[in-house]
């Protein structure tokens, strides 16, 4: 069984300043591959990225907050992660084995930083990865734009980091 792992959909990635490309279509992907998993039974996991108190990222931070966009049931499972790995000093590996889970399928933001990163520590900790392709986002940089970011990582991690395909064509 694979379980869905969304990072970061948070109001500062998702409304802030440096506007995500395709935000909204990111918010209707997520939502159907929540509806997907709770229709097949598989667990639900979404990430929440902190920084310390009293920085601007803080957990009790309005940016922080999860954006009311997404369909929560309230069976998903909701963590805290401080480093771009959803996987580094946090609980969510014993709690994929705990829900018997072979691998993880992730979605989120941001792609250059935390799916970059979790996907690669999903298969180094024996996890099957599989990234959605049009499930991750990111803001342009001042050396590249968005598009290029995820085409690139998209072609970068499939195959040795992950499998790669769409939401429409990924099922639970």
């Amino acid at each position: 069984m694979h379980a869905l792992l969304i990072l970061d959909m948070q109001v500062g990635l998702l409304h802030g300043p440096d506007k995500p490309l395709a935000g909204e279509a990111l918010v209707t992907t997520v939502n159907t591959l929540m509806s997907k998993a709770r229709i097949a039974g598989a667990p639900i996991f979404l990430a929440r990225h902190i920084g310390p108190p009293g920085s601007p990222i803080e957990p009790a931070s309005p940016l922080t907050q999860l954006v009311p966009e997404l369909v929560l049931k309230g069976e998903e499972v909701i963590f805290e992660k401080t480093r771009p790995d959803a996987f580094t000093k946090t609980e969510l590996a014993d709690q994929l084995q705990a829900f018997g889970v072979e691998g993880v399928v992730i979605t989120g933001m941001k792609t250059q930083y935390c799916v970059d990163s979790t996907c690669r520590a999903a298969r180094d900790l024996g996890f099957d990865a599989v990234l959605i392709a049009d499930g991750h986002t990111c803001s342009d940089t001042p050396t590249l734009k968005a598009e290029q970011i995820i085409a690139h990582h998209n072609a970068t991690l499939a195959g040795p980091f992950c499998c790669v395909v769409t939401a429409q064509e990924w099922v639970f």
